[in-house]
């Protein structure tokens, strides 16, 4: 197996607004794609396909004639539509939308960052009624540039991910698409996760691949895991924190907000998911070492943590972008809270670590009031390489968390995607055999310890929401 990785930079314009370079992406993408190529010495004609996978409400609109982009992409944690979403929300219309698509109106998801593009870039809502405009998210940009503009696709997966596509009839919603005024041949077609979505330029990789596999990120991870049965829950700790469990044919509607979402489309048949956002978790740490400048890299707040008490009576409550799941808080910030004379950097790296744990206890409570039935939780991503946070995290949830031997399992799933199209696997249930268990960690903490250390983050967040 190769892999490779390259990290581009983020553009932080105003408060609150997070934006990419799309060409800054396009070639990160091709870039890793050819290190590994030559680092593992295959050609194009030694891979049957290729598999996308994509932060997933990451916005991007660009011509249809030249691919060029009209705006920089408009990443996930972007918050300058909060006050459009409060207007919707103001005219009763939350509900509507949430029974369509399964989720809130929130700045989070892609269709009020389209209709911000669309009103703020000279000349593009007219562009966009001419039919010379083309939205998707970052799958559906890398599609378009591998094949030269001949593909406009993605896949249901991001599509539900959009607040324009209604998750029960799986289509675009017109009645979505007019209320924010969004041009229906902007939208690309919708496909399975696993199926022909085109073939790459030769010119890319030195000959044409099949792109076979698409999946937004936190759903390729499900994949990754092997979670197809109803009840298992995969949680994946990166840049943000995203907990999503298998409800099988059941879209359950959330009376705790929550999202409904597609976990995954095949042959046809949909798969839902109720999922909890959490938009730092990962980021926390990045900026203890790049903002704070209190550690040299992320492998050092395991030995600060290891070495220091749990109980210590300091909370970060990251909230540098707002409040995700289950407080959908666009105007919270951050703070630190419980500091003493004798608090120090121990305290504060303890704390940014636990944050990511009681993050994710709100979010399984959340899925058991609404009558979910965890069976098992898998964990990966790049935080839980740290045995510290891991262990926390079943401490804090009292529940045995599971780590597999493959912690990258958003390529992961999307390459078990693109062989299911390829023939390469035969069925889920194949699949599924795949996953192996590299550690279980059960729990260590007294109950009442974890209760109360939980009782002190909600009082925090509280706190920062007043």
């Amino acid at each position: 197996m190769g892999v490779a990785q390259q990290e581009f930079h983020q553009h932080f314009p105003e408060d609150g607004w997070v934006e990419h370079d799309p060409e800054d992406i396009w070639q990160s993408t091709i870039g890793v794609c050819r290190a590994v190529l030559s680092e593992q010495g295959v050609s194009a004609a030694d891979i049957a396909g290729i598999g996308i996978t994509n932060q997933r409400e990451t916005t991007i609109v660009w011509d249809r004639h030249t691919g060029e982009p009209v705006y920089r992409a408009i990443v996930w944690q972007d918050r300058r539509t909060a006050d459009f979403c409060e207007e919707l929300k103001g005219e009763g219309l939350e509900p509507w939308f949430t029974e369509k698509t399964g989720l809130l109106l929130d700045p989070y998801f892609s269709g009020t960052k389209v209709k911000w593009i669309l009103d703020h870039v000279d000349g593009a809502r007219e562009r966009a009624k001419n039919g010379d405009l083309l939205f998707g998210t970052v799958d559906t940009f890398l599609l378009w540039r591998l094949t030269g503009g001949q593909s406009h696709k993605t896949d249901a997966t991001n599509a539900s991910r959009t607040l324009l596509f209604n998750i029960h009839t799986q289509a675009w919603d017109e009645e979505l698409l007019a209320r924010l005024n969004i041009p229906a041949a902007m939208l690309p077609e919708v496909e399975d996760c696993s199926a022909d979505f085109g073939e790459t330029e030769s010119g890319v990789f030195g000959g044409s691949i099949p792109v076979l596999g698409i999946a937004g990120d936190q759903q390729a991870a499900l994949i990754g895991q092997g979670c197809f049965e109803t009840g298992m829950i995969k949680s994946t700790y990166g840049t943000g924190c995203f907990v999503i469990m298998n409800t099988g044919h059941e879209a359950i509607t959330s009376q705790n907000k929550l999202l409904t979402t597609v976990a995954y489309r095949l042959n046809g048949e949909v798969t839902y998911g109720l999922e909890g956002s959490i938009f730092i978790a990962g980021a926390a740490v990045q900026w203890l070492r790049d903002g704070l400048k209190l550690i040299t890299s992320a492998s050092e707040s395991e030995a600060i943590a290891s070495g220091h008490p749990t109980s210590h009576g300091v909370y970060l409550v990251p909230a540098f972008t707002g409040l995700g799941a289950p407080y959908w808080d666009p105007n919270a910030r951050g703070a630190i809270l419980g500091l003493t004379r004798d608090s120090g950097i121990g305290d504060i790296v303890t704390a940014t670590l636990q944050s990511v744990c009681f993050q994710t206890q709100d979010l399984l409570s959340a899925m058991q009031h609404d009558g979910a039935v965890p069976t098992i939780l898998r964990v990966d991503g790049g935080m839980v390489e740290n045995n510290w946070v891991v262990q926390h995290l079943a401490d804090i949830l009292q529940l045995p968390v599971d780590r597999p031997q493959v912690i990258e399992t958003t390529a992961l799933g999307v390459a078990y995607l693109a062989g299911l199209k390829a023939g390469v696997f035969g069925n889920t249930e194949e699949l599924g055999k795949q996953w192996r268990l590299e550690r279980r960690f059960e729990p260590e903490m007294a109950s009442e310890t974890a209760h109360g250390l939980y009782h002190g983050w909600l009082d925090a967040v509280n706190r920062v929401r007043t």
